[in-house]
């Protein structure tokens, strides 16, 4: 007997704004940069795709342990998906919509570890919580979570949702969180210092703080940005139509209107990034043509009843 199944609790995001998760609240182990970037994980691999217009690991991703990310990630991983159990909001394996999630994950990872030496270690995992957020993400170490209100609310298509899996699962192997984390604390230790230097005292580190914290929103849209076209990369050999895009973002441009402008969010505009989309077509294009196919399609889960019916 299928277990009941709630989709509208009320579940955290664990990387929200003002997030004090594991992940992003604990004390930051730092080091020295090291001089010249290391060469990307694919650099003896072919160059079709994006690969050419991705950039080399960063430098302050560094500054912080990959262990210690992902062991972060994974504690708060498990602690989602305990408070969601204990709203009966955690899907069970036999769900359906479960089921479809693992199927497109499954022929995604294989293409992962040409991004990130470290995926191929990685436990992934796949899980469906019960919440009418419109809100995906992969954690550090791959840990992938869809919230049912992005499936059913925007009624994806299994192109849409390898576009988001793709895009999210590109911000764990870029290791954005990890970058951002060594960001901050290379933000701090140089703002610390430059206020001694200039002798601001606190109103001058308050000041920094402050320019740190639009850096870190031009970063932001920066792994964004390179969250989608590594994502197209992804979503093109595992066998997913990369114009999903397209109509992806056109439908979020639809659910999310009243969004604050592109220069104070910390995502890339919606018709920027469906412009971006169509640049790179024909990147990625070529790759999806070669690609084996999904054998199976599957479906959103049905739409939710109008109120008042």
């Amino acid at each position: 007997m299928t277990k009941l199944f709630r989709t509208d609790a009320d579940i955290a995001v664990p990387h929200g704004a003002g997030c004090r998760c594991a992940l992003h609240g604990r004390r930051l182990f730092t080091g020295a940069l090291v001089a010249g970037a290391m060469a990307p994980a694919w650099a003896q691999r072919d160059s079709e795709g994006v690969r050419g217009d991705v950039g080399s690991e960063s430098q302050f991703a560094k500054l912080v342990s990959a262990e210690e990310v992902e062991a972060a990630a994974q504690q708060q991983y498990t602690q989602m998906k305990r408070e969601a159990a204990q709203q009966r909001a955690l899907a069970p394996d036999d769900n359906g919509q479960v089921l479809r999630l693992r199927a497109i994950a499954q022929r995604l990872i294989p293409f992962a570890d040409d991004w990130n030496r470290r995926a191929g270690q990685w436990k992934w995992e796949v899980n469906l919580i019960g919440s009418q957020q419109l809100n995906a993400f992969c954690m550090p170490g791959g840990k992938i979570a869809f919230y049912y209100g992005i499936l059913q609310q925007l009624q994806l298509s299994d192109d849409e949702v390898a576009t988001i899996m793709g895009h999210e699962m590109a911000h764990a192997l870029r290791e954005h969180a990890r970058e951002r984390m060594g960001k901050t604390a290379a933000t701090r230790v140089g703002a610390s210092l430059l206020s001694s230097v200039l002798g601001l005292g606190s109103a001058g580190d308050q000041l920094l703080n402050m320019g740190g914290q639009l850096l870190t929103l031009k970063f932001s849209r920066d792994d964004e940005s390179e969250a989608d076209i590594v994502g197209m990369d992804l979503a093109a050999r595992a066998g997913y139509d990369p114009r999903a895009g397209i109509s992806l973002w056109q439908k979020m441009l639809q659910a999310s209107k009243g969004a604050p402008p592109q220069f104070l969010s910390t995502h890339p505009a919606g018709q920027t990034r469906i412009r971006d989309i169509e640049a790179k077509l024909p990147k990625v294009q070529p790759l999806y043509a070669r690609a084996d196919k999904p054998a199976r399609k599957y479906g959103p889960p049905p739409p939710a009843a109008a109120k008042g019916n």
